[in-house]
């Protein structure tokens, strides 16, 4: 970037004349728009006109946002439009990056929206990724779009910066604002600008990384991290049940140690955790090295939920009158998002093996039709029945678990209560004569 290009550009961000435009109104992008929408002119982008028809009227159906972040974002404007990112400095994109049916990295969203930008592009714009990617993607594919496609060249027509998303769905305390947030470019003129950038909403620390393919490792890094500490601790979890002792009692103990990590066991869903490994995977089978931990955690997560259909149905007995509930579908607690949800894995393992079933999730919004295996998703507990021979707790929900009593009283006594990540004392239950399983 030219000095004097530089200069302009932080003459409109002190002035706070920048526009800007952020790609993807999803868990990432829509709090990200709002934030600087306080500061600049920023365009919120979304293909689903539905979504930004929501938006307009300050409703955020991920539940991530606030009516008031909404009022307090008085420069946001919303539109399912590429075009206005002719009038953008800065285009940020927030867009999803999954994984396909061979679990192999699926960019196509993220590069449809890179030949958007690009036939939209204005000369001497900066485009910042923030969606999680393996090592090399912004430079090595996102870089050669864009030439192609605008015919701009880069580091001289157009300039590039990766910033990794570290959003917590549904987390209240540790919101973009109020995390640490790592930032790189493709020029030390480039990083200057994006770093006073990002300085205008992060209340905590901006650092900045000594180039973007660190700053990608260290992203798909963070995810794989989490990935393996929870296959650990699964693991622990099946050699506990065979030694017929409970794993969140010698987490505990473990725990009194200074420097030991608690993770818990359970069902890793989501579109991050459960995703992110797979990116660096195949990065790392491509330069010639076969990542075994990393592969080995992925698959002992994958298939916990048929360990826990085992563990279960070896329990519970099937007959015409025993029904069980099952309680919370979501990929995680406090979060309405349902997307590569482990937990609706096992419920079809019950429903393919023919068991009566109940569900139930009250997070989800009320009244929507939401159903799996077309066995309807209740979100009211009037609609429940008055007693279930087996209750499996699948989503701690702090909306479930205020009301566990409630759950509690709908188990006659010698029922089963499965408690996958040991959200309930035990106690109670056993004072009931119910049996308690957990991971």
């Amino acid at each position: 970037m030219k000095h004097s290009l530089s200069n302009i550009l932080l003459k409109r961000l002190n002035s706070k004349k920048l526009v800007l435009s952020v790609v993807g109104m999803g868990y990432v992008g829509l709090p990200l728009a709002l934030l600087f929408g306080g500061k600049f002119v920023t365009y919120g982008i979304d293909f689903s006109a539905k979504k930004i028809k929501n938006l307009k009227k300050k409703i955020d159906i991920n539940k991530q946002c606030e009516r008031n972040d909404f009022k307090k974002s008085k420069y946001i404007k919303f539109t399912v439009n590429y075009n206005v990112i002719r009038k953008s400095d800065v285009i940020i994109v927030c867009l999803p990056t999954p994984i396909n049916k061979k679990k192999k990295p699926d960019l196509e969203i993220l590069k449809n929206a890179t030949y958007k930008i690009s036939e939209n592009l204005k000369k001497n714009s900066i485009i910042i990724y923030e969606s999680t990617v393996y090592p090399g993607v912004v430079e090595d594919i996102c870089a050669q779009i864009i030439q192609k496609k605008s015919k701009y060249i880069w580091k001289k027509d157009f300039f590039l910066g990766y910033s990794p998303e570290r959003v917590n769905p549904n987390d209240k305390l540790h919101t973009i604002e109020n995390i640490d947030k790592l930032v790189s470019a493709d020029t030390p003129e480039t990083l200057k600008l994006i770093y006073r950038l990002y300085k205008n909403i992060i209340k905590k620390k901006v650092i900045k990384s000594s180039s973007i393919k660190v700053a990608e490792t260290a992203k798909v890094i963070e995810n794989t991290q989490r990935d393996i500490n929870i296959a650990l601790m699964n693991e622990l979890s099946i050699i506990c049940q065979k030694l017929n002792i409970n794993t969140k009692q010698v987490i505990d103990a473990a725990s009194t140690k200074w420097n030991f990590i608690k993770f818990t066991p359970g069902l890793v869903g989501g579109h991050c955790i459960g995703v992110d490994p797979y990116y660096l995977k195949e990065k790392s089978i491509k330069l010639g090295y076969f990542p075994k931990i990393i592969s080995c955690g992925r698959e002992l997560n994958d298939k916990m939920p048929k360990y826990v259909f085992n563990s279960i149905k070896s329990k519970i007995i099937k007959s015409s009158k025993n029904k069980t509930l099952f309680v919370g579908v979501t990929f995680k607690e406090d979060c309405n998002d349902t997307r590569n949800s482990k937990n609706i894995e096992l419920i079809k393992l019950f429903i393919k093996n023919n068991y009566k079933i109940d569900i139930y999730d009250p997070i989800l919004k009320s009244g929507t039709n939401y159903s799996i295996n077309n066995i309807k998703v209740q979100t009211k507990k009037n609609k429940l029945l008055d007693y279930y021979e087996n209750i499996i707790l699948l989503v701690p929900h702090n909306k479930i678990l205020v009301n566990s009593k409630f759950l509690i009283s709908k188990i006659p006594k010698g029922g089963n209560f499965f408690d996958i990540k040991s959200s309930i004392n035990p106690k109670i239950l056993t004072n009931k004569k119910i049996n308690y399983w957990s991971l």
